[in-house]
Order: structure tokens, then sequence, then C-alpha cells
């Protein structure tokens, strides 16, 4: 059986995991070409990989060759390029965020869904070891009932970051730090959880930068389990640090900081697993391995030829940004929201 042909689509600073991870899985997924608003560096990349760069986007949407694509564009040339590739027959897996709002985010799904093709997400921080391990670990109930959940993101971004037009900015992003780097650590914990119901959250703009959304949020949370949690997300945190997310419960609690996992049961035993890797949170945003985007390519391709959903639909997807609308309209509203209920299909 020969590769997958995929389409790389925008070839800024994110598609380099993507490469890297594509130039991996040659032979079980073939990079069939690739495209860029600016065509000196699809030429650049297309003869770096021996790939075709494609002239436009109908070129690709009519290669049949070509079974998928992925989407490594700013959140506001999704809507176009989705309604393009699905209408086309192919399977789409996109970058986060799906769109700039839940709203734009739930009609991409729909769409996909209307067209029988596969949607996905590149949520890569599931795919580490030690998130897995943490996943299994829920799944089997081995710390019991969660009683408290805590998310810290102490990322930096030099204001260079920022003066890239439209980063930060609603228009192109859908906000700052939430959408843009905390989505990734809650989107996992949303995994392990279960949804959350309300929040009461604080968002704004540190003097340390300059940015139409916000480079800071905290916000209390309270999950339809029962569970309470905190989140604590900043792009000025210098020099910048690993993530973390910390579960606690009856029998014992979890941290999982970056891809290093320690977990302490109540009957005093332990169990460590994987490292702090890169993860993007200094002053370079891909300071961090492929193996992760690797991972994650393979399960969507995999989901491809099993007729199967991906890991993470693009349905799944909009739990966490109806986490993120709840977080910011609590924070413009100065009081406790509701989180909108999704029905992960």
């Amino acid at each position: 059986m020969t590769g997958t042909r995929v389409a790389l689509i925008g070839l800024g600073m994110a598609s380099k995991p993507h490469l890297e991870a594509l130039k991996q899985l040659t032979g079980k997924v073939d990079l069939a070409g690739v495209y860029n608003r600016s065509q000196p560096r699809a030429l650049e990349v297309a003869e770096a990989y021996g790939v075709t760069a494609f002239d436009t986007i109908d070129a690709i949407a009519a290669d049949a060759s070509v079974e998928a694509v992925i989407l490594v564009t700013p959140p506001d040339q999704r809507e176009d390029l989705v309604r393009t590739f699905a209408a086309a027959g192919k399977h789409i897996l996109t970058e986060k965020p799906i769109e700039r709002s839940s709203e734009q985010a739930t009609a991409l799904v729909e769409t996909c869904e209307a067209a029988g093709v596969k949607f996905g997400v590149v949520f890569q921080h599931r795919f580490r070891v030690g998130a897995q391990r943490l996943t299994t670990i829920m799944r089997e109930g081995l710390l019991g009932d969660i009683a408290s959940v805590r998310v810290q993101v102490p990322w930096w971004r030099e204001q260079s970051y920022y003066d890239v037009p439209g980063r930060g900015s609603y228009a192109r992003d859908g906000g700052g730090v939430l959408i843009s780097q905390a989505i990734h650590v809650m989107d996992l914990m949303l995994s392990l959880t279960g949804p959350a119901s309300s929040v009461q959250a604080m968002c704004a703009t540190t003097p340390l930068h300059t940015l139409e959304a916000e480079d800071f949020a905290a916000g209390c949370v309270r999950f339809a389990s029962g569970a309470v949690g905190s989140i604590v997300a900043t792009t000025a945190a210098y020099p910048g640090g690993a993530e973390t997310l910390s579960i606690d419960g009856t029998n014992g609690s979890a941290t999982l900081e970056a891809g290093r996992l320690l977990v302490h049961y109540r009957d005093g035993s332990s169990e460590e697993l994987g490292e702090t890797t890169g993860t993007g949170g200094g002053a370079d945003p891909m300071a961090f391995p492929c193996d992760w985007h690797r991972d994650l390519i393979e399960d969507f391709v995999d989901s491809i030829r099993s007729g199967t959903q991906p890991r993470i639909s693009g349905r799944e997807g909009l739990r966490v940004h109806h986490l993120i609308d709840a977080l910011v309209a609590s924070s413009q509203q100065g009081k406790q929201v509701d989180v909108t209920p999704e029905t992960v299909g």
C-alpha cells in the first residue's frame, strides 16, 4: 500500500514540526506538495523536501492523488480553505485553534461532517508519553475521584512576536494567550477531567507587551463532575518555563510538567515517566521536538484508512473553544459564567 498523500498549506514558523514529522513518516504518509501565499517561500521548501510547490489552492483541490491536507495558516484564513477542501472530498487536519470563535469553529466542523470528510485538530500535547500514561491512569480510575485541578502556563514571548501584523488580535487570531498558547494544556485537561460547567476569570494585558488581546489570564473552574480547578496562563513570565497540569484525586495526585509525569498514590507508591523537554514556552516558540506532531499525524492518517474518527476530532476540539469563550466572557462581565455544553461525536 502506498503512503497517504497529503498537502501542507502554510509555511510559517508552525510548519517546521509538521515538515519534520512528515519526513519521518515517509512511506506511510507522503508529502505531495506545499502551498504558501509567498511563492518564493513555497519554492524554497518544495526544493528542500523534493515535492511540488502548488500555485493555487484550487490546484490542490483538483489533484485526485491528494487525499488530505494539513492547514498551518492563521485562524482567519481557515474558513475558505475548509469549505474548498471539504467540497473536494479532502480530509482536513488543522492547526489550533479551529477558528477565531466557537461559532466559526462549529461552522467548520459541521461543514466537514456534512461533506463526510475527516476533520482533526493539532493538539499534539495529548501525544506526549507522560500525557498518554496520565490518560490511562485517569481512564482506569487510579487517582480516584477528581477533587481539584491546577493548570499553569508561565510562558514568555518577546514583543517582536506580537509585532507581526495581526498577531494577538481578535481579527486574525481570535484572542491572546488563551486561544494561542494555553489552549493546548486546557484541551489536554478537558480530555482528562471531562467538561467544565462554569468559570470566573480575569483577563488582562500586562505592561510587558503591546497587543490587542490578553497576555495574562487567571480563572477558577467548576467541572461537571463537581471538581474545582484553576487556570493561570501568561506570555509575560520571563524567561518562560514549562507548563504544568496537576490533578488531585481521592487516591492520589499527578503532575504533568511538559512531558514529565510524576504520580504519588495514597498507598505510598509512586511512578515517574517521561522528561521535561522543550515546550516552546520561551523566546523561541518552536523549541520542541516533532515527535508529538508525528504521532498525531499518523493517528489522523490511520483514521482515514480505518474509517474511524481521529483521536482529536474537530467536534471534540470544540470543547476547549467553549471554555475559552466562557473565560473571556467572565472577565468582560465581571461575574461567573456557565460554559456552553458540547456534544462530542
